[in-house]
C-alpha cells in the first residue's frame, strides 16, 4: 500500500516551468525547488505504526506466585518503523532541467520530476522553438556584448531610424530562413517538404547552428530598443552577439542589456511559477493544469474533423428544397 508521501510524489511527476530571475544561476533554482519539494513530501502525515504481538510477563506478588511463568499477549507498536528511527521517507529528489538559462538571463525554465524526464527528452526532440525578448542599447560595445562587460568602443547612433533597423532585421531573418532549409535535410521540391512546412515541422535535423525563425522590433526609442526573437538551438550568448551585429550593420555599436525567455515550446510566462510558489502543492497544481489543457487540446483536434461533416449534412438536406423550387 502506497504511503501518503508516495501518492504525493506520483502527483508531482511531470513537467512544469518556473520563472528564473536574472542574476541567479539555474543550479540554485533547481536546488531550491528540490529542497522545497522534499519538505512538502516529508511533511505529509505518516501512516500509523505497524503492530506486533508480544507476550509479556504478568506482575504477581510473591505469595501468589504460580509454579510456572504467567504470560499475557499484547499488541505493541513496532518502534523500528518509527520516523525518528528510519528518518524521512524521501532522502533526495532529482529534478531535471530543460534548456538552461545563464546567470544573467531570466524567464521560463522548464523542469521535470520523476517520469517527467522522459517527456522532457521527447519535448526537445520535436524541434520546439523558444521566444525571447532582447533589450538593446545603441552607442556602446563591450567585450562580452552585455551591459556588464568591459567597454571597448563608443559610437554615435543619431542616424539610426526604425525603418533602417527593420530592414536589417528582415535581412537577418532571410539569411536564417535559408539556414533553416539547409539544415532540414529535406528536398525542397518534394511533397514531404510542403507538408512539413504547412504543419510547422520544417526544421534542422538534429543539432545545428542557432537559427532565428522570427525577428521583429517591438519598441524603438534611441538609444534603447527591444526585439522579439523566435529561435532554435540558441544560447543566450549568441542572442547577445546578434544585438551586437545589428549595431555593426547599422554603422554603429550596440550591447544587450537583458535577455528574457517568454516561451519554451508549449510553456509560456503564464505557466511559470514565481519564487513564492515553488512549494509541492503549487507544483502539483501547475502539472495538473498543464495535463488538463493538453487533454482539452487533444479532444478539440479529435472533434474538429466532425465539423465539415455536419456542414455537408446541412447542405445535403437543403438540396431537395432547391430542386422542388
Amino acid at each position: 500500500m502506497a504511503t501518503p508521501a508516495i501518492r504525493m510524489f506520483r502527483k508531482i511527476e511531470g513537467l512544469f516551468c518556473v520563472y528564473k530571475p536574472a542574476g541567479v544561476h539555474w543550479k540554485l533554482v533547481r536546488g531550491s525547488i528540490e529542497t522545497s519539494l522534499l519538505k512538502g513530501l516529508n511533511a505529509t502525515p505518516s501512516q500509523p505504526l505497524p503492530t506486533e504481538v508480544r507476550f509479556l510477563a504478568l506482575p504477581v506478588s510473591g505469595a501468589e506466585a504460580p509454579k510456572g511463568l504467567t504470560l499475557s499477549a499484547a499488541s505493541m507498536p513496532v518502534l523500528s518503523k518509527h520516523p525518528l528511527v528510519t528518518g524521512p521517507e524521501f532522502q533526495n529528489i532529482k529534478v531535471g532541467v530543460g534548456h538552461r538559462l545563464d546567470a544573467s538571463s531570466s524567464g521560463v525554465l522548464v523542469l521535470a520530476v520523476g517520469n517527467g524526464s522522459k517527456a522532457l527528452n521527447n519535448l526537445y526532440n520535436t524541434r520546439v522553438t523558444r521566444d525571447y525578448t532582447l533589450e538593446g542599447e545603441f552607442g556602446t560595445a563591450t567585450d562580452d556584448f552585455s551591459h556588464t562587460g568591459r567597454i571597448v568602443e563608443r559610437s554615435t547612433y543619431g542616424h539610426i531610424t526604425k525603418d533602417k533597423l527593420e530592414r536589417v532585421l528582415a535581412m537577418l531573418q532571410g539569411a536564417n530562413q535559408k539556414s533553416l532549409l539547409l539544415y532540414s535535410n529535406v528536398d525542397m521540391r518534394s511533397q514531404e517538404a510542403y507538408e512539413m512546412a504547412v504543419q510547422g515541422l520544417l526544421g534542422p535535423d538534429g543539432k545545428s547552428l542557432p537559427i532565428l525563425t522570427g525577428l521583429r522590433c517591438i519598441h524603438f526609442e534611441p538609444p534603447n530598443f527591444t526585439l522579439e526573437v523566435q529561435c532554435i538551438n540558441e544560447t543566450q550568448k549568441y542572442l547577445r552577439k546578434v544585438v551586437h551585429e545589428i549595431g555593426l550593420e547599422l554603422r554603429s555599436t550596440a550591447l544587450c542589456r537583458g535577455v528574457r525567455r517568454t516561451r519554451d515550446g508549449p510553456f509560456t510566462l503564464q505557466d511559470a511559477l514565481t519564487r513564492d510558489h515553488w512549494a509541492a502543492s503549487d507544483v502539483i497544481q501547475a502539472i495538473g493544469k498543464k495535463r488538463s489543457s493538453k487533454k482539452k487540446s487533444k479532444t478539440q483536434t479529435k472533434d474538429s474533423p466532425l465539423q465539415p461533416s455536419e456542414e455537408s449534412t446541412t447542405v445535403n438536406q437543403m438540396k431537395p428544397v432547391r430542386e422542388q423550387q
